[in-house]
C-alpha cells in the first residue's frame, strides 16, 4: 500500500467522522427523559430501546444515572447549582458590604453601651419607666 492509498485513506475516514459528528443526532432534555421513562418502565429491553432510538446503551445508562442522580439529590433537598463567575461577583460584592454593615452597627452599639455606662444611674432611671406600685398614692 503506498503513500498515496494511506493517506487517501486516512482523508476518507476523517470526512466520514466529520459528517457523523455533524449529522448526529441532539437530543433535547425532554427527549431524555421520555426515554429514560421508557426504559424504567421495562416494557421493552434496554437493547431494543436504544435500538428504536437510535443511541447506544452506554449512553442511555449514562443519561439514567444523571437523572437518578439529580433525583436523588432533589429529594434529599440538595438544590445547589453552579453560579456563574457574574453571580459569584455580586454575591462577594454583597457580602462585602453586609459585612460593613454588621461592622458598622456593632461599633455604634458598643459606642451607645458605652456612653449608657457613663451616664449611670441617671440613664438607668430614664430608660426604665416606673412601676404601676412606684406612684404615690392620693
Amino acid at each position: 500500500m503506498g503513500q498515496y492509498t494511506r493517506t487517501a485513506s486516512a482523508a476518507a475516514e476523517k470526512a466520514v467522522k466529520d459528517i457523523q459528528h455533524k449529522t448526529r443526532k441532539r437530543y433535547s432534555t425532554e427527549d431524555k427523559i421520555r426515554i429514560i421513562l421508557a426504559g424504567l418502565r421495562g416494557e421493552d429491553s434496554i437493547a431494543e430501546l436504544c435500538r428504536q432510538e437510535g443511541i447506544s446503551q452506554g449512553l442511555y445508562y449514562s443519561w439514567s444515572k444523571e437523572f437518578l442522580e439529580a433525583g436523588k439529590k432533589r429529594l434529599a433537598g440538595d438544590t445547589a447549582r453552579q453560579a456563574s463567575s457574574g453571580e459569584v461577583k455580586v454575591l462577594r460584592k454583597e457580602a462585602r458590604d453586609l459585612k460593613e454593615v454588621v461592622a458598622e452597627q456593632a461599633l455604634e452599639l458598643r459606642l451607645l453601651k458605652k456612653a449608657c455606662s457613663r451616664m449611670g444611674e441617671t440613664a438607668n432611671e430614664k430608660s426604665h419607666p416606673r412601676e404601676v406600685g412606684d406612684y404615690p398614692a392620693d
